[in-house]
């Protein structure tokens, strides 16, 4: 197993980890798609992490580091998009990209790391509370927004 940061060259296995996530389909390769990918390789705030097994991208998730003018001037980070191939769940590959995400937040001095998720599921509740994450400590409220 090898936690890292994403290659270039890897954006389409991303995408197709990504329909273990909640995409139904893979967006269209065009030129939208690929400005956005070459947006977030130069952004060095911007971490895709990934899980590989035997030269597979099995897990995934995203770290953003924001910079901030509170908390002592301190960054927070948020993390997204964690996501494992259904056939590698439960083998501790999310937890390790999770604890690579906390190292990017520490070395960048973070204050805090959020979290969010759309699943109501006891078990990915559990494994995120089991990975240090507190549901209790702040209230999120989310507005989708059309487009």
């Amino acid at each position: 197993m090898l936690i890292r940061e994403i290659k270039k060259s890897e954006l389409e296995e991303l995408l197709n980890l990504y329909t273990h996530l909640h995409e139904t389909k893979l967006p269209q390769n065009n030129e939208k798609l690929i400005e956005t990918w070459n947006y977030i390789l130069d952004d060095e705030n911007y971490h895709i992490i990934v899980c590989e097994e035997n030269g597979k991208i099995v897990s995934s998730c995203v770290c953003v580091i924001i910079p901030n003018l509170t908390r002592n001037v301190r960054p927070y980070a948020l993390v997204e998009n964690v996501v494992t191939h259904s056939s590698y769940r439960g083998k501790g590959y999310a937890t390790n990209c999770l604890d690579f995400a906390e190292n990017l937040a520490r070395k960048a001095n973070c204050y805090k790391i959020m979290l969010y998720t759309g699943s109501k599921e006891t078990a990915i509740l559990n494994f995120y509370k089991k990975a240090g994450y507190s549901s209790t400590d702040k209230t999120a409220f989310i507005k989708q927004l059309k487009g």
